[in-house]
């Protein structure tokens, strides 16, 4: 079997992405190492053993491009509404709240939210099978 482990994004400016995934979520500093071209940062918290890796090239000026194939890093919460409120609050503006269901039936309460570099994060009520 694999475990999943950590997914790795690129980002421009490291203490804005670390900042802004503290503050929204609560990831932590995990681990740094720093290479003569790059740095790596390791984000977790104590929720998951899954970690978000920080890719910081040096020298980087420009913002890179997502592309148009969508994709997403997906968390879940206890307090979907509340958590969506501290994060407008906070100027980070979380998109509107969707209840998506398949028929009649509730599949996921969520919202999506963009970090510093445009990377999407869907925000899903805790629940189901979204612990």
């Amino acid at each position: 079997m694999a475990k999943t482990i950590h997914s790795m994004i690129r980002v421009l400016d490291e203490a804005r992405s670390v900042d802004f995934y503290s503050r929204a979520f609560g990831l932590k500093v995990a681990d740094r190492l720093d290479f003569e071209s790059f740095t790596l940062i390791y984000l977790s918290n104590g929720e998951s053993s899954f970690e978000l890796e920080l890719t910081v090239n040096k020298g980087r000026t420009e913002p890179y491009n997502l592309g148009d194939g969508y994709g997403h890093l997906a968390v879940s919460v206890d307090d979907l509404d509340g958590t969506h409120a501290r994060l407008t609050e906070m100027g980070f503006a979380p998109r509107k709240l969707v209840d998506f269901k398949n028929g009649d039936k509730l599949v996921a309460r969520f919202f999506f939210i963009a970090d510093p570099d445009g990377y999407q994060i869907e925000v899903l009520q805790r629940g189901g099978r979204f612990l």
